[in-house]
């Protein structure tokens, strides 16, 4: 049995909460575009509802889509208009369901702090992609103050029981576990966005539990931790929409195989 992290209760609100403005989106899919192309076929393990490769396959790159998440992969196909835009199916990405090299790429986004067998997730990465490919891994972070209130708001309730992912933002972890199988990492360049949504509504979406570090706690203490981290939030930054506090960079790195 799989112990990820699948997000079926987020299916209706995660593009609003996980989603990019249409000029980062834009900017971003470009620098893959730049990456991926000429390789034939690339994967995106944790496609959820296309927000990275709905974009990828209009600028004409030959996508294929898993999720654990079959109402993720729904709503995929939804925005797509009904039919599945490219080839998708379920599954883990501890366990994918593709032959060995049978694809020139491969790319993750906001998935792998959530699989506590991480390092398995990456040898699978590299065992479906073919030699001379190319893994590419989102590793950008959300904006300081964000960081600080979910830290906060942790402290607070504890660490979800899937906390023995990989942080993203531990490059020197993610390059080892590639290093093993012989991935040479190139940061991109980074592509700046600023979210629509202030820290104050931030804090508002943690009280209502739309974050998976929140979905194990009960909601009296849910709601609870998120009043006192309101209220330290006030006192830290003297506002709930700080300056700077909607800035963020979209961040990926590429690993070219032996």
């Amino acid at each position: 049995m799989s112990d990820s992290v699948s997000f079926d209760r987020a299916v209706d609100y995660y593009d609003r909460t996980r989603g990019l403005s249409e000029e980062a989106s834009r900017g971003m899919t470009a620098v893959l575009v730049g990456e991926l192309q000429g390789r034939g076929r690339c994967l995106e393990v944790g496609v959820g509802t296309g927000l990275v490769s709905l974009p990828l396959t209009a600028a004409g790159l030959p996508m294929v889509g898993l999720d654990i998440s079959a109402p993720m992969l729904g709503k995929l196909v939804e925005k797509a208009g009904g039919r599945p835009p490219f080839p998708l199916a379920q599954g883990d990405a501890t366990m994918l369901p593709f032959a060995d090299d049978a694809f020139g790429s491969a790319l993750v986004r906001h998935l792998l702090h959530l699989i506590p067998a991480w390092e398995r997730a990456i040898a699978e990465l590299v065992r479906v992609v073919r030699s001379g490919g190319t893994v590419l891994i989102a590793t950008g972070d959300i904006p300081g103050a964000w960081r600080e209130v979910t830290e906060r708001f942790v402290a607070l309730v504890g660490r979800p029981s899937f906390g023995r992912g990989l942080d993203v933002r531990e490059l020197v972890r993610l390059d080892e576990a590639l290093a093993v199988h012989g991935g040479v990492p190139r940061q991109l360049r980074a592509i700046p966005d600023r979210v629509e949504q202030s820290l104050g509504t931030f804090i508002d979406q943690m009280a209502d539990g739309l974050h998976s570090w929140t979905w194990e706690v009960d909601e009296p203490e849910r709601r609870e931790a998120a009043a006192e981290v309101r209220r330290w939030a006030l006192e830290r930054f003297g506002t709930l929409d700080p300056p700077d506090a909607r800035e963020v960079a979209i961040e990926w790195r590429a690993y070219h195989l032996p």
